[in-house]
């Protein structure tokens, strides 16, 4: 959950969620939203991936993304548990 909770930390990579919550993307599609470097588009990447955010496949040369909401719903359980335990 610390990795999940540090993806969500960082603004790009929730905005790269909000992308992703709309239509599955490739990289490079997320990457012409954003005024920011390709190499730093794939490390946001990673650590969504990592963080269970997001899943990717690949389809030919491309890598395509999508959310992948199972990484919050386990979270969201954990604080609904949390927040009800008093």
């Amino acid at each position: 959950m610390n990795k999940l909770f540090k993806a969500l930390n960082n603004s790009t990579r929730r905005q790269i969620l909000d992308l992703l919550k709309e239509k599955d993307l490739s990289a490079g599609e997320i990457a012409e939203a954003f005024e920011i470097s390709k190499p730093s588009i794939s490390h946001h990447l990673d650590l969504l991936k990592n963080a269970g955010l997001v899943s990717s496949e690949r389809d030919g040369q491309f890598i395509v993304y999508s959310l992948d909401t199972t990484a919050l719903e386990e979270a969201t359980q954990w604080l609904f548990k949390l927040m009800n335990s008093n």
